[in-house]
């Protein structure tokens, strides 16, 4: 199987679950964090609330509400602090967790965003290869893995290390 790279709304993905780059609170926020709370609606965020938050580099599943996706999967990935701090482990943390629940739940096909990337700094370059390396790891065990990317230098990006 190959590690499929989209430009695309990620709220608009029929697969079985996307990820949710989330903050602690899980109550909604940013970037692609906001849009998916609004594309969901508002059980998404009574649904959260009853969750109690979650830890940086773990992970949470939801019911997918309102969105094409059945289940959406909540990580909270590392602020960039520089590289010294354990961002590296926490943010394969994300990628893992993320795809332990969806195991758990035996999907199919499962839809990431470039975690860390936005608002919380993460260098492009470093996550994606670091999300790379987590997808092929997991590759045998899904119908599809997606890289659903927010611009097209994203989709350079990932394509030449999904190579």
């Amino acid at each position: 199987m190959v590690i499929e790279v989209v430009q695309q709304d990620i709220t608009l993905l029929d697969v079985d679950a996307i990820v949710n780059a989330a903050n602690t609170s899980l109550l909604g926020g940013g970037g692609v964090d906001g849009a998916i709370h609004r594309a969901a609606g508002p059980q998404l965020r009574q649904h959260c609330r009853r969750l109690g938050g979650c830890p940086t580099g773990g992970a949470r599943i939801t019911p997918g509400f309102r969105l094409p996706a059945r289940w959406i999967i909540h990580t909270v990935g590392p602020v960039w602090r520089g590289g010294d701090y354990g961002e590296a482990a926490l943010l394969e943390s994300c990628y893992r967790n993320s795809f332990r629940l969806a195991l758990e739940k035996q999907l199919g096909s499962i839809a990431f965003p470039a975690i860390s990337t936005g608002a919380y700094g993460y260098p492009g370059e470093q996550a994606a290869r670091i999300a790379v390396a987590v997808m092929k790891q997991h590759e045998l065990r899904f119908q599809r893995i997606i890289a659903c990317c927010f611009s097209s230098a994203d989709v350079d990006l990932y394509r030449t290390i999904t190579r």
